[in-house]
């Protein structure tokens, strides 16, 4: 019964930790793997953590957006937009090949929700959008398990 409660534990850790804003599945898989699961459970349980806020943030993040302007938070939002307007660049040059780049970057400032900003903000359909941002995560997913458990065996070869 207390492994059974552990796994959940780190499940929903690992989840959690992946929709959070920065730190996605970058800070998820390490998170997981660190409360005991398999770097690949952690890659599967953050990719899908990573994912459910991404068709709410393209359906309504403009719609948040244009509410927040009238409030003390309007100024944070018009440097969220100028901010996601620079890392659009490659997004409009290459499209759908960029917006997977995009979010593949394992780096702070890239990810799922900064892909789903540029996406609305490019005035994206969803049904092309969401197909290249799971891209994009389940890219970033392997990047980072893979430095992960890179990691692990240079450890155990020192």
């Amino acid at each position: 019964m207390f492994a059974d409660e552990n796994l959940i534990h780190a499940v929903a850790l690992t989840f959690g930790t992946a929709m959070v804003p920065v730190l996605e599945l970058r800070g998820a898989i390490p998170v997981g793997v660190a409360a005991g699961l398999s770097p690949l459970a952690a890659c599967a349980i953050a990719v899908l953590g990573n994912m459910v806020p991404v068709p709410f943030s393209l359906l309504l993040i403009r719609r948040i957006f244009d509410w927040l302007r009238g409030t003390r938070f309007g100024p944070k939002i018009d440097w969220l937009e100028r901010r996601a307007h620079l890392k659009g660049r490659v997004v409009r040059k290459y499209r759908l090949p960029g917006l997977i780049i995009l979010v593949a970057i394992p780096l702070p400032g890239t990810g799922a929700w900064t892909g789903a900003l540029v996406a609305a903000l490019m005035e994206m359909r969803l049904k092309r959008a969401l197909p290249a941002i799971y891209a994009g995560v389940l890219i970033a997913g392997l990047l980072v398990t893979l430095a992960l458990t890179g990691v692990k065996a240079l450890r155990f070869l020192a």
